[in-house]
């Protein structure tokens, strides 16, 4: 598999490895477990420590998304790094909260189910206790996804400095090219072949097609840099191309859904949707 193959299906790449993770991971801790009171005179059934170990990991990769919209919003940077780190480490507490309760919640469904009872133990020693464990996993993800953004910059050979964008020759304020670094190299990306911005922390990442160019900007930094006539915020992690788009599909909860004629699909949240009709009747 190429990695032009891997990031035309990032997204299902990226959800597909995640599942195969958590079942590894299940199977793992179960085994562990398993084997810890095998030679020992234990009242728990085998079938007792793969609900513990499975509803313990299920509710983890469900909150997971919860991790990502907190980085997207307090992202870690250099100049940042104090502040959000800061809140990152109080955030563990409401996360840990929310694993404990669904955790424990799924325990109690399927034992009545199963005909007995869970008992969770003392809530305080007992929350403590996996409070311990969700702090090591809370720091391991947000970790994990740094890692996994650095190295998929790597594998498409872009550089981690700033790019050296310049100053246009004759000043011109909405540049028609990007400069990007790649395998050490530079070159320009025409700014009419960008068909929709995503951010990622520190970057924004340009898809051309298939193709996709993180850039170090900020989405509204890069935003006054682009031709309101042929580029239109949809959210906050969104920008697209006007001549992109090619269906607007309208949600029951006031938000809308954008149907890109490369068959993306782009959220639009309700603070941007009457930008977006204003920027389509003027084009």
């Amino acid at each position: 598999m190429t990695v032009q193959m891997y990031l035309a299906r990032r997204r299902q790449f990226e959800i597909g490895l995640c599942i195969l993770f958590l079942f590894v991971l299940w199977l793992v801790q179960f085994t562990v477990v398993y084997l810890e009171h095998l030679g020992a005179e234990s009242r728990f059934k085998p079938w007792e420590f793969l609900v513990w170990e499975g509803t313990s990991i299920l509710v983890v990769g469900l909150l997971f998304p919860l991790i990502l919209i907190w980085d997207r919003r307090f992202p870690l940077s250099k100049e940042t790094l104090a502040r959000h780190l800061f809140i990152h480490l109080l955030l563990t507490l409401p996360w840990s909260l929310l694993h404990v309760v669904a955790m424990v919640a799924l325990r109690t469904a399927i034992y009545y189910l199963e005909g007995g009872s869970y008992n969770f133990g003392h809530w305080g020693i007992e929350f403590f206790y996996e409070y311990l464990k969700d702090f090591r996993t809370y720091g391991f993800l947000l970790g994990a996804v740094y890692l996994y953004r650095f190295l998929l910059r790597r594998i498409q050979g872009e550089s981690l400095e700033p790019p050296d964008e310049g100053r246009p020759k004759d000043s011109i304020e909405r540049p028609e090219r990007l400069l990007i670094k790649k395998l050490g190299k530079e070159f320009l990306v025409n700014v009419r072949d960008i068909e929709w911005v995503e951010a990622a922390g520190n970057y924004v990442n340009l898809h051309l097609g298939e193709r996709i160019y993180p850039l170090r900007d900020t989405m509204a930094k890069l935003l006054e840099r682009l031709d309101p006539d042929d580029f239109v915020r949809v959210h906050r992690s969104y920008i697209v191309r006007l001549d992109s788009i090619a269906e607007i599909v309208p949600l029951e909860s006031g938000d809308a859904r954008i149907c890109l004629k490369g068959g993306q699909q782009i959220p639009v949240s309700r603070r941007y949707r009457d930008l977006l009709r204003t920027q389509l009747r003027s084009a």
